[in-house]
């Protein structure tokens, strides 16, 4: 039996109606370069407790989505913050990955993955990804069509040393880049995996009581048969679930790799 990834669902709506759903571009990673099952998991929190759900899967692949993080979910009450938003996926994602990480499984995410990742560790977000002047262009301008969005890409530095640097033979790529927030403050035992050119932090990885962690702000899902690290990305999801993922050597040879332990969310809840 193959193991079994959960993929997180959005908040969509399909003509006019709210629907749960998920590009199949995700789903179709995971399974593919994963070699995994896969079951999608709502975003109702009203609903259904993460708790109920966690111990039957393997691991979480957190997924990109139109949507941003609502700032309240990093206590940050910022009005003219830019949406849309889809609260329901922040709070299942909050609580999933506290739950997830609490059976010491797996939780690896893309893009707004990544950036729920980040939240989860106490860490907080940016929203000028695309116009600030001191940053090169995190995203596309408005006026491409879908694909030329995902056309958009930059160089990212890889960690001496770390996860992908090690899985992809490399200490640099070239990334996609379609995202308007990204890390402000790093949150609490997360290892940088990567950068941009401007500083900004592009991955991260974290080793939680044995469960690995791992994220990237770029979209490996994209069109993966035609690039072997986005490959190689999944891969590694499909070897933390099977049990068979293991961290290099510290990056500086400073103790546990990933701080050792999750900084947790004090809002992370039951």
């Amino acid at each position: 039996m193959r193991p079994v990834a959960g993929v997180i669902c959005c908040t969509r709506t399909v003509g006019i109606e709210p629907a749960q759903a998920v590009m199949n571009r995700y789903v179709e990673g995971a399974m593919r370069y994963a070699d995994a099952a896969a079951l999608l998991v709502p975003s109702m929190p009203g609903l259904m407790k993460a708790s109920e759900v966690a111990s039957r899967l393997d691991g979480l692949m957190l997924t990109g989505s139109p949507s941003n993080l609502d700032p309240a979910f990093y206590d940050e009450a910022v009005e003219d913050a830019p949406g849309p938003f889809d609260r329901d996926r922040d709070a299942m994602t909050r609580d999933l990955i506290k739950a997830m990480l609490d059976l010491g499984r797996p939780v690896f995410g893309v893009c707004r993955g990544f950036q729920e990742i980040n939240v989860a560790f106490g860490g907080t977000l940016r929203r000028d990804m695309a116009t600030s002047a001191e940053l090169i262009a995190h995203h596309a301008p408005d006026e491409v069509d879908f694909n030329g969005m995902f056309d958009h890409r930059h160089p990212v530095d890889l960690t001496p040393g770390g996860v992908l640097a090690t899985a992809f033979g490399t200490e640099r790529a070239v990334v996609n880049s379609v995202h308007y927030q990204g890390v402000d403050r790093l949150g609490v035992g997360l290892a940088v995996e990567a950068r941009a050119q401007d500083g900004v932090v592009e991955a991260v990885s974290a080793s939680v009581d044995g469960a690995p962690v791992l994220a990237v702000q770029w979209h490996p899902e994209w069109k993966p048969e035609a690039n072997p690290q986005s490959q190689a990305f999944f891969s590694l999801f499909g070897q933390a679930l099977r049990g068979e993922f293991e961290f290099p050597l510290p990056l500086d040879g400073g103790g546990a790799r990933g701080g050792g332990g999750y900084g947790g969310s004090a809002r992370a809840g039951p």
